[in-house]
């Protein structure tokens, strides 16, 4: 495991987003712990509640796009630097609801925030410092962020337990201010201008043009994948429970499920340096299909559920790492922006989406309306990695062998 010859100024780097993105991440899961304070309060139900965090990506996804030009113009820092700023007045807003309209606008604000500082402008960041190099410090990035709802899950029950959720969101605007304004202003690198020798551009070869239909195909890939991995982290315990798992057993399950996932990350991180996104993904995506079938025809037996859980956990986990490292096999540092700002769109709105049709899918027709979708959607991903596979620049290419 390498990282590329600015070591020190990418580990810097990476200290930074990884201390900004474990808070940026983790408070904003507020719901998780506090939700039937926050339904109660609000005279709201307990699915509303959690419709907040569907807004939060819709919004995310929405600004991606229209942010592309600003990341691309200004460079990450002075972005993320914005976002942080808007977070703090969506905590004091979200602070302030007392009625469903105050409570969904809060969560728009937070979207909109999360756009510039949440996840693509981490990666926008990393690619500015290290370019195609940037795989593996991704993959460290996300071995942090895995654990932010083991860090403020409880630190949120501790806070609202001190404070109630009001006080809480009151915090956490404070953190923004105090931990990652401060870390974006002072410590994140400014973006170097390639090329730049005493103001004047030194001319290079333009990158070689990736075709439209290549970019639908990573776009399609991902948005499966996210779809996939959102959605049934979301309904895991009803998912289990609904093949006849006790609620005790079926949480004892789930909570493995971050452990494989991190430790999914983490092997991934450590390879790192040997193979692309791309093989990550064709490696760890065509665990989920054969996780998903099993667990459909093994009427719910423990050893097939434990295997499920183990497949699963891993697959997603690696998975996870490859949707944000795709790009970098296509795209230069002066692409990669423009790309993970529209991936960030349809993303985003798959994240959304998942869990409710998912629910509805558990409801209406058990777990195996679940699966069978995720199923599908699982094979398809597979199918379109391996037409990707085809499809590598020269350069990708060779580094991937």
């Amino acid at each position: 495991m390498r990282f590329p010859k600015s070591d020190s100024r990418l580990i810097g780097v990476l200290l930074v987003l990884a201390v900004s993105q474990l808070v940026g991440w983790g408070t904003i899961g507020l719901p998780a712990i506090v939700g039937r304070d926050l339904a109660a309060d609000l005279g709201m139900s307990l699915p509303a509640v959690f419709a907040g965090t569907s807004v939060l990506y819709v919004s995310m996804g929405l600004c991606a796009p229209w942010l592309a030009r600003s990341f691309a113009r200004h460079g990450a820092r002075k972005v993320m630097i914005s976002g942080t700023v808007l977070t703090v007045p969506g905590f004091i807003l979200l602070s302030l609801a007392r009625e469903p309209m105050l409570y969904f606008a809060a969560w728009i604000v937070l979207g909109i925030a999360g756009s510039a500082t949440l996840s693509t402008g981490a990666y926008i960041m990393l690619n500015e410092v290290a370019g195609r190099q940037a795989k593996n410090a991704i993959g460290a990035l996300m071995l942090v962020t895995g654990l932010s709802s083991s860090i403020f899950w409880p630190t949120t029950s501790f806070l609202s337990g001190l404070l109630g959720w009001r006080g809480t969101c009151l915090v956490y605007a404070a953190m923004m201010v105090v931990i990652n304004l401060p870390l974006y202003a002072f410590f994140a690198p400014r973006r170097k201008i390639v090329g730049d020798r005493g103001g004047e551009p030194v001319k290079s070869s333009p990158p070689p043009t990736i075709p439209r239909s290549t970019f639908s195909l990573v776009v399609a890939a991902i948005t499966l994948n996210a779809f996939v991995n959102f959605g049934i982290g979301a309904i895991m315990i009803e998912l289990l429970r609904a093949e006849g798992l006790p609620p005790a057993q079926a949480l004892a399950f789930g909570s493995m499920l971050g452990v494989i996932q991190v430790s999914a990350r983490g092997l991934d991180f450590l390879g790192g340096g040997r193979w692309d996104g791309i093989t990550t993904g064709l490696v760890a995506g065509t665990a989920l299909p054969i996780a998903m079938l099993l667990l459909m025809t093994s009427e719910g037996a423990t050893w097939a559920v434990a295997a499920f859980i183990l497949l699963y956990g891993a697959g997603s986990g690696a998975m996870a790492v490859a949707r944000a490292t795709i790009p970098l096999v296509f795209y230069d540092q002066t692409e990669f922006a423009k790309a993970m700002s529209m991936i960030a769109l349809p993303l985003n709105l798959a994240s959304a989406v998942s869990p409710p049709l998912l629910v509805g899918l558990l409801t209406q027709f058990g777990s195996r309306g679940a699966l069978g979708l995720t199923f599908v959607c699982s094979c398809a991903t597979v199918l379109i990695l391996v037409l990707l596979g085809r499809r590598r620049p020269q350069v990708a290419a060779a580094a991937a062998t």
